[in-house]
């Protein structure tokens, strides 16, 4: 399975957030790196050197280091369980019509409000999606209020989360 992805301007928003350098080549073996360390970034290089079959853990250092300067890892986090800290939640994933044009300018006033967790761009008769997270039932009503109060917001839809079935954004497949 060769999958050499060559980072360039044409293909810099389909394959990699790296900007910073553009011919980095992507091969099996930072496809394997990548994917364990987005199942579990606290796999250690030697760890990581035995999953995949490399003989020395200097050489998974030096491609995360590459891989790191390229912008093509762009940071570690936890996966955490609110519930297990007795945090309650309301994930909510809110549909947004905007007024024609204003696209843009809603989204970024939208995308610094905290409790979005994320903001995206749609097809169809919604304009953005929105999801977000409330401790509480009032918190959301507050937020839904606040979408409407903003000049070009049109109309919401709100989507209450019951249950997660399934939820992994980080994993590469």
């Amino acid at each position: 399975m060769n999958r050499d992805i060559p980072v360039n301007e044409k293909n810099l928003h389909e394959n990699s957030p790296s900007k910073t350098n553009k011919n980095y080549k992507i091969d099996d073996i930072d496809w394997k790196i990548l994917r364990l360390l987005s199942q579990n970034s606290e796999l250690t290089r030697e760890e990581i050197a035995d999953k995949i079959g490399v003989s020395s853990p200097t050489t998974i250092s030096n491609r995360v280091k590459k891989l790191s300067e390229a912008n093509i890892i762009t940071g570690y986090c936890a996966k955490v369980n609110f519930n297990k800290l007795g945090l309650s939640e309301w994930k909510v994933v809110i549909e947004i019509q905007v007024s024609k044009g204003q696209l843009i300018t809603t989204e970024q006033e939208i995308a610094i409000l905290p409790e979005c967790l994320a903001v995206y761009d749609s097809t169809g008769t919604t304009d953005i999606i929105v999801i977000a997270r409330f401790k509480k039932r009032e918190e959301l009503s507050d937020f839904t209020k606040k979408l409407l109060s903003m000049e070009y917001v049109e109309r919401t839809i709100s989507h209450v989360v019951l249950s997660t079935v399934k939820e992994d954004f980080l994993t590469i497949n």
